[in-house]
């Protein structure tokens, strides 16, 4: 690792440590104090302590004016326009004027719906630590014929690392010597190891689970294929959180349309009539053009529908994305450990003409229980029974082999267990998805056993239900072409990419997203650059990896997909009523403005229709908590 990645996982573990419980925290609990200022201020008000009630307005507007105003002022002085601007604006209006209790109660409102809208929001958590720590931080080369150990980032093109069982291999390299199972979930996504020999590539990441190998390093240890999956998360989260939130591309016209406004009524007043009254219009006319309840429109609302999420195993990490979410169009699915289980089993038992498939099956377990192999597992699992075994030898890459019932066994992959008069049979079960082992007895072939990650029982309803509703779906895949077809099939799945590397699954991302608005779901490391890249990335948080819910902006507590399709008809409700409080936002602000101008409405009468649009505006907002039109998983 370069020392810039190390500062990296420093700064943003330090990041983690800093975050506190809410009643500790700066910016909610300054709002929270502007709220209780304004409340008792309006309390002395009504005991008739107008002294005091004026002085906890100004404590108030102040406390809640400090969360919003010194960063609107930063954004104008880049030229950057925003809803805060325009709350600022409105508030000095209202001051001016000689209304501070309005303006308290526009800086509360305002302080607490921004508050609670990022307190909502999952705290950037520390995404590229679980990348990062799959590089080890040394390595074992060759050097003059000797093992020496040296730091993962110091390695070059040429040098020769020896990898041993268990151990990362640090940087991407073609096998010299030696025959093993490599374990590329990392990388690919695939549940079930790879065999390599020398002559294969293997990549950064991958774990050597038989043999010891010597690889030629073909990247330095600081520019490899995880390095490059570190790079596409930091680069596409960067972009995303450029992304303006709704509220802020309205305020962008409507910031300068409102200083217009009101600078062209003052002027032009002046110049026809009285200039005390016109400017005061004006002034009237700021406060008219408020957006108030635009303000707390989407926060509240967003704030309602993610509390709620969370309570059916949906967690949402900000409003931006919930906004998103509610107008995605298209799914990219990942295959291993999403659309299925990732955990393989025995789906084949094809036997010799003389051997059944409990003798095949008993035969094949009683030696894989003596391996460690995924494969090994799922065989081991499927055998009614086990034998007695002697002499078991396990040869790295190549299968393993012993006595069993008195006769040899030898169970391997068809690359290196000829299946004979099977071959055909064979590669029949492999064109439906399935990684197959041939066994041989005594030098016989005793048949061939497939294993395959299956798929989820739920999945072809779920593909189902979101053609249903009119959101396309493709699935990205590590696996080989033949697997993912096979797979897709069943799924009811017909675009399919496969044979991608992490950077293809992320470009494959982008090129849907530049048709339609794409969310990605996944659950593995090598699925963390597209879940970055996708306009909305979500993790299957049960199974996932630390670095897909990290790089991902909603994860799935549970590991039913159905979630999917419940998830996104809640934001689609959710968004539906941000639109309808955008929409009487923009009806008020379009409607005082002139009734101001001409004099039908005061400053107090502005105020009582905003505090009354705010009201309808939150009561609105709340619904978007129900959840019971969602269909729930199961049902």
């Amino acid at each position: 690792m370069s020392a810039t990645t190390h500062a990296r996982v420093e700064e943003l573990e330090s990041d983690e440590e800093r975050e506190a419980p809410w009643w500790r925290d700066r910016a909610v609990m300054i709002p929270v104090a502007s709220g209780a200022a304004f409340v008792a201020g309006v309390a002395c008000e009504w005991s008739g302590a107008p002294t005091a009630a004026v002085v906890l307005f100004w404590v108030g507007l102040l406390l809640g004016g400090s969360t919003f105003v010194p960063g609107a002022l930063r954004k104008l002085a880049t030229g950057r326009l925003g809803i805060a601007l325009l709350m600022t604006m409105s508030a000095t209006g209202a001051v001016i004027l000689g209304h501070v209790e309005e303006a308290a109660a526009l800086a509360f409102l305002y302080s607490i719906a921004e508050a609670l809208e990022d307190r909502a929001m999952d705290r950037a958590r520390a995404g590229l630590r679980a990348l990062l720590k799959l590089v080890p931080q040394n390595a074992t080369v060759l050097s003059d014929g000797q093992s020496v150990t040296v730091a993962a980032r110091d390695l070059t093109r040429g040098q020769v690392m020896v990898i041993r069982p268990g151990e990362r291999i640090a940087t991407d390299g073609i096998i010299r010597t030696g025959h093993s199972s490599l374990d590329t979930s990392a990388i690919t996504g695939e549940s079930i190891p790879v065999e390599v020999g020398p002559g294969d590539e293997v990549s950064a990441g991958a774990i050597n689970t038989a043999g010891v190998l010597q690889v030629e390093a073909t990247a330095p240890g600081t520019d490899n294929s995880l390095t490059t999956i570190v790079g596409l998360v930091e680069q596409a989260q960067a972009e995303k959180g450029q992304r303006a939130r709704l509220a802020d591309r309205i305020a962008r016209p409507l910031v300068p349309g409102v200083l217009v406004l009101a600078a062209l009524v003052a002027l032009i007043g002046s110049l026809a009539g009285d200039p005390q009254t016109w400017i005061t219009r004006a002034l009237v006319v700021l406060v008219a053009a408020s957006p108030c309840a635009l303000a707390i429109a989407v926060p509240i609302t967003v704030v309602s529908a993610v509390g709620s999420a969370s309570n059916f195993g949906v967690i949402i990490k900000s409003g931006a994305i919930f906004e998103r979410f509610g107008g995605i169009g298209h799914v990219a699915f990942d295959k291993t450990g999403t659309l299925t289980a990732n955990r393989p089993t025995v789906t084949a038992v094809v036997p010799a003409a003389d051997v059944t498939e409990e003798q095949l099956l008993a035969w094949a377990a009683t030696l894989e229980q003596h391996s460690i192999h995924p494969l090994a597992a799922a065989i081991t699992q499927a055998a009614p029974a086990t034998s007695a075994a002697a002499g078991v030898t396990e040869e790295a890459g190549h299968g393993i082999h012993g006595t069993v019932d008195g006769g040899v066994i030898r169970v391997g992959s068809p690359r290196w267990v000829d299946p004979g008069h099977l071959t055909d049979r064979v590669r029949d079960l492999e064109s439906q998805g399935m990684t197959v082992v041939v066994v041989h007895r005594d030098g016989a072939v005793a048949g061939a056993i497939g294993v395959r990650d299956e798929l989820r029982p739920e999945v072809p309803e779920v593909i189902q239900t979101l053609a249903g509703r009119g959101i396309g779906v493709t699935m990205l895949t590590g696996d080989n072409e033949r697997t993912a077809q096979a797979l897709a099939a069943r799924a009811g799945i017909s675009d399919v990419r496969a044979e991608l590397r992490p950077e293809g699954k992320s470009s494959a991302v982008g090129e849907l997203s530049d048709r339609r608005p794409t969310a990605m779901i996944g659950d593995g490391i090598n699925d963390a650059p597209a879940l970055a890249a996708a306009d909305v990335g979500i993790a299957m948080g049960a199974t996932g990896s630390d670095a897909a819910i990290e790089s991902a902006d909603i994860a799935f507590t549970g590991q039913d997909l159905r979630l999917l399709p419940q998830a996104i008809a809640h934001a689609r409700r959710g968004r539906r009523i941000v639109n309808q409080n955008i929409v009487l936002s923009l009806l008020i602000i379009a409607a005082l403005p002139p009734l101001a101008i001409t004099g039908v409405l005061g400053l107090a009468a502005v105020v009582l229709i905003h505090e009354v649009a705010e009201v309808l505006v939150i009561l609105n907002g709340l619904r978007a908590a129900r959840t019971h039109h969602a269909t729930t998983p199961g049902h």
